[in-house]
């Protein structure tokens, strides 16, 4: 399966990325230049020299869109709706996981504070844009912080909650996403959820800022998945 990341020279994008090719993905990493994406990918394989069979290339996010199986957006809330229209004619039934928060930052405010969007959230805005589309949308990565991320080949010690309309597709997402060490997903239900999800990153930053540090993260302990 390959997996592109629209919008994905950012950090969170490009961390995301060396983590599932060194789990074996074949990673495709999207830029709205594809210059910018193949200069990226050229110093992430140079970072990942020792690792073997690392598959990644660079592409436009168009051409990132089309090549891929699955979708991955980790663009900031400024460039979600531009980044989606930019692709929404490629997308078809794929599934699309969303990282986006609604953070303050967007407006030039805290990183600890959320944005209320008409929407609910900023995975049911994607939802919105990608309607005539059979997206199957996800709201996924929200609440892990590129420094775990960066942190290769350390372990992840934070669960991802996950939340969509699909079951099938949530299956198929969290099956990839349990390939990064020490990650586990929670089903959160509904697409609705997400509402939630994307409110507990600010209160995480926040509480890093307090406490500096950079890798306070969420377990949700007591329940069973299976």
């Amino acid at each position: 399966m390959k997996i592109s990341i629209i919008g994905g020279t950012g950090s969170q994008g490009l961390n995301l990325g060396k983590r599932f090719a060194i789990a074996g993905e074949d990673v495709i990493i999207g830029s709205r230049k594809e210059e910018k994406a193949l200069t990226k990918v050229e110093e992430c394989l140079d970072l990942l020299k020792d690792y073997d069979n690392i598959k990644m290339e660079g592409m436009s996010n168009e051409d990132a869109a089309k090549a891929g199986d699955l979708l991955i957006l980790t663009v900031p809330l400024s460039a979600q709706k531009p980044t989606l229209q930019s692709i929404k004619d490629f997308v078809g039934d794929k599934i699309v996981l969303d990282a986006t928060v609604p953070l303050e930052t967007a407006i030039g405010g805290s990183p600890a504070r959320f944005i209320d969007l008409m929407e609910g959230s900023a995975a049911e805005r994607t939802a919105k844009i990608l309607k005539k589309t059979d997206a199957k949308v996800i709201a996924a990565f929200n609440n892990i912080s590129n420094s775990l991320l960066e942190n290769i080949p350390e372990p992840i010690d934070c669960d991802c909650l996950i939340a969509g309309n699909d079951n099938e597709a949530k299956k198929i997402a969290i099956e990839l996403i349990e390939k990064i060490p020490g990650v586990e997903c929670i089903d959160c239900g509904k697409l609705e959820k997400a509402r939630m999800i994307e409110k507990i990153t600010p209160l995480l930053i926040g509480l890093n800022i307090k406490y500096k540090s950079h890798y306070g993260g969420l377990r949700i302990t007591g329940i069973s998945r299976e």
